[in-house]
């Protein structure tokens, strides 16, 4: 239980509860998916299939600010994204919990197909149908649940989702953070931003979009927790978020295979403890040779070297591992014309990868 998916204060102007079920059908308020910008709410609506079982509809823009194409397709962190989303929504719409409680994820995992990813230039309309199971409630109140996802877009299937998350009333989440609660005093303690790696190293354009810091040590970089990015970012919390998290994961799959053009099209995540601004946090990444299994050592092998295959991502942080990551990815084709392909920069010529 380490890494807040979402947090919010009780909304202010919403309609009254028998109208909130239409109200929800159509259109998502930003208090329902815990952010501060509307712009940035993927959900268009969602309503029950059945017990503990709902459709929830999305619509991922044809570019965002943060998750936008990458190698002609769309990013796969907007599965992510989407699904995090949905979370605080099913949490407060379809199991009745009260604003300011915050859903913390404990594991996380997605498999995407390539081509239903391929951007078209124009939004795509999601689809997810969400099975929940080891619905676990306390004093009626929900306290865990694990979500089976199936996701379409634009009508061609997607991919799959498992998540499990815990549901923190606000004393127990105080009582489980201790100081760390406190976002001013966790603000006050935060080690300074490092600077980032280059952005074509980590498939980024824009420095201000890079999670990691170079180090010394090739398979190993520093988190950058900037706590301005409007994405990553969208409100004040106490520690580093979830997406960050994957964000860094998905960066250092990158990196691993940088010049190598790839996209994550699975991880397996396991979130073990919140990671903290007061220390910091360093990102391990190694490839896994062919047969190698999830905790066997990195090798380059056969597939690595083609772009294909699978990455471990390890986050550390005061000697303790916070977050593992098994990334899986596929490797994309490029023009043979160096320039700008859907959103991404690529280089006439790639530097060697530095950390």
């Amino acid at each position: 239980m380490s890494a807040t998916i979402a947090t919010s204060q009780r909304p202010g102007g919403l309609c009254a509860p028998h109208a909130l079920r239409s109200l929800l059908a159509t259109s998502i308020p930003r208090q329902y998916v815990h952010k501060t910008a509307q712009s940035e709410v993927l959900l268009t609506g969602w309503f029950p299939l059945g017990p503990d079982r709902f459709r929830v509809t999305a619509r991922w823009p044809a570019g965002h600010s943060f998750y936008g194409p990458v190698y002609g397709h769309h990013d796969p962190l907007l599965i992510a994204e989407t699904v995090r989303q949905a979370v605080p929504l099913l949490s407060h719409a379809a199991y009745d919990v009260p604003f300011g409680h915050r859903q913390t994820w404990h594991t996380f995992r997605y498999a995407a197909d390539p081509a239903a990813l391929a951007a078209t230039g124009a939004p795509a309309e999601v689809e997810m149908d969400i099975t929940c199971s080891d619905v676990v409630r306390r004093g009626g109140r929900l306290v865990s649940v694990h979500l089976h996802v199936e996701l379409s877009a634009d009508g061609a299937r997607l991919g799959t989702v498992e998540t499990g998350f815990a549901n923190l009333a606000p004393a127990v989440y105080r009582r489980l953070r201790g100081p760390y609660a406190d976002i001013d005093e966790a603000v006050r303690r935060a080690v300074p931003l490092a600077p980032p790696v280059p952005p074509r190293q980590v498939a980024r354009t824009d420095f201000a979009d890079v999670v990691l810091s170079p180090t010394n040590d090739p398979h190993r970089t520093q988190l950058r927790v900037d706590r301005a990015h409007p994405a990553l970012f969208d409100h004040p919390v106490d520690h580093a978020p979830g997406m960050l998290l994957l964000e860094a994961a998905r960066q250092a799959t990158h990196a691993v295979a940088h010049p190598r053009a790839v996209i994550p099209t699975g991880m397996d995540v396991l979130f073990a403890q919140y990671v903290e601004f007061d220390a910091p946090c360093w990102i391990q990444a190694e490839a896994l040779a062919d047969g190698a299994d999830d905790g066997a050592g990195a090798g380059s092998g056969e597939r690595a070297g083609s772009g294909a295959g699978r990455v471990r991502v390890r986050a550390v942080q005061n000697g303790v591992p916070a977050f593992t990551a098994l990334v899986t990815t596929a490797p994309v084709s490029l023009p043979a014309a160096a320039g700008r392909t859907a959103g991404l920069f690529i280089p006439r010529q790639s530097a060697g990868r530095t950390w």
